[in-house]
């Protein structure tokens, strides 16, 4: 993609699928995607000690009152700054209108010296994974394409198909209409 022009990528959800489903899966509960940023699950959120070993001083919780994922003010305490994001893991839940809000605050939080951000949901592959993808679109400039390549290279993800769908309209917003195949563009073919 480096040698690519940076342009609007968009296609259909099903070869996008396709591309999403290929690389490496880890069964990590926690991956650096970005400097500073670590996309998780549930698992590393409920653990403290761990957070803190990673030297985590923000969360992002994009299941926040979800069944396991509860979070917030009272579970950190005062050594993790909390956000939360009552988000579901459907594709009919319009994730979209946090885009922007998510994406400003974790812009905010890595442009604070020091600061290092945990954006989890349950699994760590769909809510929180479209949070970071638009984080990169809006203020790193990445078409989602490159967002999701970026992110790829050190987690696997998988956006459900309504995220991907509204992920793919703020590409278009962002970015313009040019049509590219994604096969083509990302594998060479």
């Amino acid at each position: 993609l480096s040698t690519v022009p940076r342009l609007c990528h968009t296609f259909d959800s099903f070869a996008l699928e396709r591309f999403l489903f290929g690389g490496k899966r880890s069964g990590n509960h926690v991956d650096q995607v970005w400097p500073n940023l670590f996309l998780g699950d549930m698992s590393i959120a409920n653990d403290r000690y761990g957070l803190w070993k990673l030297g985590i001083s923000h969360v992002l919780n994009a299941a926040h009152g979800k069944t396991h994922c509860q979070g917030g003010h009272e579970f950190y305490g005062s050594s993790v700054e909390y956000c939360g994001v009552p988000a579901d893991d459907s594709p009919a839940f319009d994730l979209s209108v946090y885009f922007r809000p998510c994406a400003d605050y974790i812009h905010q939080v890595l442009s604070s010296p020091g600061a290092r951000l945990l954006v989890h949901c349950a699994v760590g592959v769909s809510r929180s994974a479209s949070l970071v993808l638009a984080y990169l679109m809006i203020h790193q400039q990445f078409p989602l394409l490159e967002a999701i390549k970026t992110v790829k290279e050190n987690r696997w993800i998988f956006p459900n198909r309504g995220f991907l769908k509204q992920l793919r309209a703020l590409d278009m917003t962002l970015y313009g209409t040019k049509r590219v195949n994604v096969f083509e563009l990302c594998l060479g073919v």
